[in-house]
């Protein structure tokens, strides 16, 4: 039963626990907070990978009908909510990028300005706050957790995030395995 505390343009926090649980009855409210929550930060994700501000919204939108449409697959054993989302909406921008339409609308057109790169780091760390993952990327050292932020929350891939730090592609891998190997034992995993 949905309380008239979970009414729509009434703020309260959510637990991760009864989000889920909203979705997947399919209760608009659900959708509501998970869009008001985590759109920027996804969309900051998305128009990494994908460049484009149009293209982004569109993948946007595929991932939110995406995870109202199989959040039943979700499983909290295996790990956050929010990480299951950036997953899923991550790889339909990559593989918007991978797709041939995509390539060939983009081989003509000219080298937009860097707006985006102003605008990703509003839309990414936004919300960061709010669902926990600063304080999980607290646990991690320094050099691990900018390779964190940047794979992950950035969408960068690991090349680019070696050309970005100016370090080996090899240090950017042994980075994230030691840090996501830390999140782990963090969070009892």
């Amino acid at each position: 039963m949905i309380t008239a505390a979970l009414l729509p343009n009434q703020k309260k926090e959510l637990s991760e626990t009864e989000l889920v649980r909203l979705l997947k009855v399919k209760h608009p409210v659900g959708m509501e907070y998970l869009y008001q929550n985590y759109a920027s930060t996804l969309f900051g994700v998305v128009l990494r990978v994908v460049k484009t501000r149009e293209v982004a919204e569109e993948v946007l939108n595929d991932a939110f009908l995406k995870i109202w449409s199989k959040i039943e697959i979700y499983d909290d054993s295996k790990g956050k909510l929010f990480t299951w989302m950036l997953n899923l909406t991550r790889n339909l921008a990559i593989d918007q990028v991978r797709s041939k339409m995509y390539k060939n609308e983009n081989k003509t057109d000219q080298i937009e300005p860097n707006e985006h790169n102003i605008e990703r780091n509003h839309f990414t760390m936004q919300t960061i706050d709010r669902i926990g993952v600063e304080e999980l990327l607290r646990l991690l050292k320094p050099e691990h957790r900018e390779v964190v932020d940047l794979m992950y929350l950035k969408g960068y891939t690991q090349v680019e995030v070696s050309e970005e730090l100016g370090i080996p592609l090899g240090t950017v891998k042994t980075r994230i395995r030691s840090a996501m190997s830390h999140l782990r034992k963090s969070l009892g995993l």
